[in-house]
């Protein structure tokens, strides 16, 4: 795959979540500093990159030093609505991972910068027959969160991937925000799609 273009140094969107590959994001902008994020990245045509805060405020200016995660996934905008002067509604989705090669620095006028390198993309994995009731159990909540009206995931539905199966469940499941990010940050899908196998046979939600 052709590396996404990336900005040098990265501006950064702290937000107390982890964004995955392939999950859709929906932000509400109001703040001068991200509102100057996104008139540059659609300019430039460039992603801005989400890491996840461990301390520190998503809004204003925080008390206490930030402290954000090293390693990231970068949002690409999808579409941008103005809701009214000076809020914008974006619909994001997450590219690929990165991890920051320094500690972010702050501009004058409060937006996060930090260099940036691309980590490598979960390779194609199929899911094995052990993770088949793991695969089904997700297909069976995406139809009942379509039955709703709700559309959580972006298609196309890659229910044949691991890193694609592990990342969903991985937004579904009810765990700390540092379980998620470990499991972000796993370089083998296969082995996340396994510990969140483990993590479904713990809470009976696949039985077998």
């Amino acid at each position: 795959m052709t590396p996404d273009p990336i900005p040098d140094p990265l501006p950064l969107f702290p937000l107390q979540m982890v964004l995955f590959p392939g999950s859709a994001l929906a932000l509400r902008i109001f703040e001068a500093r991200y509102l100057d994020l996104v008139s540059d990245c659609l300019r430039a045509r460039q992603p801005f990159g989400v890491v996840c805060l461990r301390q520190g405020a998503e809004a204003g200016r925080s008390a206490g030093p930030l402290q954000v995660e090293g390693v990231g996934v970068l949002a690409h905008i999808d579409e941008v609505d103005a809701e009214q002067a000076g809020i914008l509604r974006l619909r994001c989705h997450g590219g690929r991972r990165f991890r920051l090669r320094q500690a972010p620095t702050q501009r004058d006028n409060g937006l996060w910068l930090a260099p940036a390198e691309i980590l490598a993309d979960d390779p194609p994995r199929v899911p094995g027959p052990a993770m088949l009731q793991t695969v089904g159990a997700l297909a069976e909540a995406i139809r009942k969160l379509q039955d709703q009206g709700r559309s959580p995931f972006a298609p196309p539905f890659r229910l044949d991937d691991a890193g694609w199966v592990a990342n969903r469940w991985c937004e579904l499941l009810p765990v700390s925000m540092a379980a998620r990010q470990k499991l972000m940050e796993l370089d083998d899908p296969v082995i996340r799609l396994s510990l969140v196998d483990g993590f479904l046979r713990d809470k009976k939600v696949v039985i077998g």
